[in-house]
């Protein structure tokens, strides 16, 4: 028994290392020819974005496993059935569930790869990919509202060009202030800003600050060396800001979305991305459930090229219901836990349906 659940193990495993090299490969080419449409805008080029492509490949990877496992679990078990592999084991006595705990061991795996690359591998080099890019293509020379990221803190709403790695080091800060009657009040431009740790608080240090004060019928201007700002803006949380909350690790997304919770801001955006991360492995299974059950339902004597086909729409339809219910969350305010479960849901409760078909 043990040789047959290697042999099944090996195949499917196989299967999902090619699905893997295939699709990423595919998403590696468009995304370079993304990539090269930006170069020549300040000092972007070619090889920053190569650099730029292969430093996000493991959020690519990430990204893709479950559809992966899914498109390698449909070709594996699908080259058994075709070579009448399923056939013979069920002959001899092997029972339909030892071979769908056969094929859900590398799929354990696959969902263990998942969460280590979401939350040690991807966001890191994600951040870093990001923040040279930005400094590339902005740096401090002045505000452009295409790159960096924008912010309220407080009573302020600030832009910021471009983040080093470590998020210890700003370029091109610009501050709006305003007042209670939500007027403007002070605009400063500071290009750039070091994070200063001292023993009773932190705060930042901003040089070369140019400021306005706007006050009823005039304006003043002011230069300024060196200003200190304080500011409940911590490097760690800086350093995710320009990346996307679905690219950020799970421990960030949380503390990110606690952090715009106390600002009064909303924060479901990050709660999303982190109930989706968190539970991207169960998509991966209930994926591959579904999978199990086409093969030994009605993709039993389909081809290759059709179980194949059959995959991209399962993965298509997938993602087009987590893509619905992801907004609907944020737009009709209900719980976005419960858009993360419900395509899931969904999906797994049609694998067992069909499972449950086959006694």
């Amino acid at each position: 028994m043990r040789q047959l659940d290697r042999h099944i193990r090996n195949t499917v495993i196989a299967s999902m290392a090619v699905v893997v090299a295939l699709v990423v490969s595919l998403d590696l080419v468009f995304t370079l020819v993304d990539e090269l449409g930006e170069t020549g805008q300040g000092s972007y080029s070619v090889f920053n974005a190569l650099s730029f492509v292969l430093l996000t490949t493991p959020t690519s990877i990430y990204e893709l496993l479950p559809f992966t496992a899914l498109g390698g679990a449909l070709i594996g078990l699908g080259i058994l059935a075709s070579n009448q592999e399923l056939v013979v084991m069920q002959s001899a006595g092997v029972h339909v569930w030892r071979i769908v705990a056969a094929v859900l061991k590398p799929t354990l795996f696959i969902m263990l790869l998942s969460l280590l690359l979401g939350e040690y591998v991807s966001p890191p080099l994600e951040q870093l990919a990001n923040s040279n890019k930005a400094l590339q293509l902005s740096g401090s020379a002045s505000i452009g509202s295409e790159q960096g990221t924008w912010r309220r803190v407080g009573n302020e709403f600030i832009h910021i060009n471009a983040i080093a790695p470590g998020g210890e080091t700003l370029y091109g800060v610009s501050r709006y202030r305003i007042d209670a009657n939500r007027q403007l009040v002070s605009a400063s431009f500071a290009e750039s800003a070091q994070y200063q740790r001292e023993p009773e608080n932190a705060y930042w240090r901003l040089s070369n600050i140019r400021e306005s004060l706007i006050e009823p019928g005039s304006i003043s201007t002011a230069n300024y060396l060196q200003e200190d700002w304080m500011v409940d803006l911590s490097p760690e949380l800086l350093s995710v800001l320009l990346v996307e909350p679905d690219k950020q690790s799970i421990t960030g997304l949380l503390r990110f979305a606690r952090f715009f919770e106390a600002q009064g801001l909303d924060s479901a955006n990050y709660f999303l991305a982190f109930w989706k991360k968190l539970l991207q492995p169960l998509s991966t299974l209930a994926l591959v459930m579904l999978a199990i059950s086409f093969i030994f339902g009605p993709l039993r004597e389909a081809t290759t090229g059709f179980r194949v086909f059959v995959a991209l729409g399962i993965g298509l339809l997938f993602t087009i219901l987590q893509r619905l219910m992801e907004p609907a969350s944020l737009i009709y305010g209900f719980n976005p836990l419960l858009a993360v479960l419900m395509p899931i849901a969904l999906v797994g409760a049609l694998g067992v349906y069909y499972m449950r078909q086959l006694r």
